[in-house]
């Protein structure tokens, strides 16, 4: 068995403060790899399984807080928490500093720690001095931005009229802070820095909890009004995707994130393998939904039985069936429905040939497999979503945890279900936010560059 190892993402972006106006049709930006030598949370003395483990566990957390936000009652925050997948650099203020976040396409509004603190949890960084900056401006309480975020995350200050923000998660953490503006610019790969002034974003000082020391807050990269995607949107045509190298594990800079109107394929065909499937407007706009309809397994094909899951006092129920998977790539595993999770799994099990069923040692994943000396014969899974057959290789949808053992890395949820990175890596995922598509295309990721 030859499956590549899969591990989790963090990202970097390369980013300098520029003076020019104009803004390029498209940019790329390089990703490196959480487990990269390069990555500040590299650490050499973790193993394969150690890192499947911890990503095992993000994964579960983070589809409890999607859930959580999903929840009518829930007071919480938009944000989804402090153990995303990815992080950003970014350089903000005039004049700039570089801070870096955890880039997370499962959240809108960005914020920072910012100087004076009232609290700032430590952080390895510099913190940004809102004083410092001659373009830095507050946001007024009855401005169009303040009045973006939901009654619960937002508050004001009568006596200065200034908006402010505050965030809650599931762990305890916690951030508010003022809703301002200020110049923001990514590096495009041209090399010419792209600067976006007057960009809104939460300069918190009042901070705490779970939150690492490497990062200075989160980048919201959701579907929201406030997200960089949504502020960015007519300087990219509304118009990004990403490229995820299965690879990017043990290679520097192989995976990216394209911008604008050359970062999506522009026709779709079998010959050229692009397939593309609707995007679901459903509250909050932050998540981007799709909706599953089946997945094959081998010629057997298993429809979906999980709807939109609300929860209530009773334990939740699971309604509609439009919009009934959210994809997110700060998701490591992809999360299924239970109760259809246990048709689909059996169907892998009996299509698995020249292997024992075995329990995962870190007691994670409920699916694995030993072959001693023989190869393990895997099948081929094929997502339907409504207008698309994705079909996935084995690292899409297996991940191998020893020399002779590999395990199905997709796990059953009460919770909400989601379309993870495993599941994308090698493909170049497109969303159109215009015409409300996400398209995939098979792509080898580390040559996308």
């Amino acid at each position: 068995m030859t499956t590549p190892i899969i591990l989790c993402f963090f990202i970097f972006f390369s980013v300098t403060l520029s003076s020019s106006s104009t803004h390029p049709k498209n940019f790329t930006i390089e990703l490196i790899h959480r487990d990269s030598p390069l990555s500040p949370l590299y650490n050499p003395l973790n193993t394969v399984t150690d890192r499947l483990n911890a990503a095992f566990l993000r994964s579960v957390s983070r589809s409890r807080r999607f859930n959580h936000q999903l929840s009518k009652t829930d007071l919480q925050s938009g944000l989804i928490g402090a153990d995303g997948e990815f992080f950003m650099s970014i350089t903000i203020g005039t004049p700039p500093i570089k801070v870096l976040g955890i880039a997370d396409t499962g959240s809108d509004l960005t914020w920072i720690q910012c100087k004076p603190c009232q609290q700032c949890y430590k952080e390895n960084g510099q913190i940004f001095d809102k004083k410092k900056s001659s373009t830095y401006k507050n946001e007024p309480c009855d401005s169009r931005n303040c009045q973006a975020l939901s009654t619960s995350e937002r508050g004001c200050d009568e006596s200065t009229n200034v908006c402010k923000y505050r965030y809650s998660y599931g762990d305890q953490s916690f951030s508010k802070g003022d809703v301002a503006t200020e110049t923001i610019s990514i590096d495009s790969a041209s090399g010419s820095p792209v600067s976006f002034p007057g960009t809104v974003f939460g300069c918190g000082y009042n901070n705490g909890g779970t939150f690492d020391e490497t990062g200075s807050g989160i980048i919201g990269l959701g579907g929201g009004q406030l997200s960089l995607i949504s502020q960015l949107s007519s300087s990219i045509s509304k118009k990004f995707s990403y490229c995820l190298s299965h690879k990017s594990s043990t290679t520097n800079g192989t995976s990216v994130i394209n911008l604008g109107t050359g970062s999506i394929p522009s026709s779709l065909s079998k010959e050229s393998g692009v397939v593309s499937t609707p995007l679901v407007d459903k509250e909050p706009l932050t998540y981007y939904y799709l909706t599953l309809e089946a997945i094959s397994v081998g010629k057997k094909k298993i429809p979906y039985t999980g709807g939109t899951y609300i929860p209530n006092d009773d334990g939740g129920i699971f309604s509609e069936t439009s919009g009934n998977i959210i994809i997110d790539s700060g998701t490591t595993l992809t999360l299924l429905e239970s109760g259809f999770f246990d048709k689909f799994g059996a169907a892998v099990e009996e299509s698995v040939t020249g292997a024992k069923r075995l329990s995962d040692p870190q007691g994670g994943l409920s699916h694995c497999f030993k072959s001693g000396s023989a190869e393990i014969g895997l099948p081929e899974i094929t997502v339907h979503f409504t207008g698309a057959d994705v079909k996935l290789s084995p690292i899409n949808a297996f991940v191998k945890v020893s020399e002779d053992m590999v395990c199905l890395s997709m796990i059953p949820t009460t919770d909400v279900a989601i379309y993870g990175n495993f599941a994308q890596m090698d493909f170049l995922v497109g969303y159109d936010l215009e015409t409300r598509t996400v398209s995939f295309q098979r792509m080898d990721c580390s040559a996308n560059l």
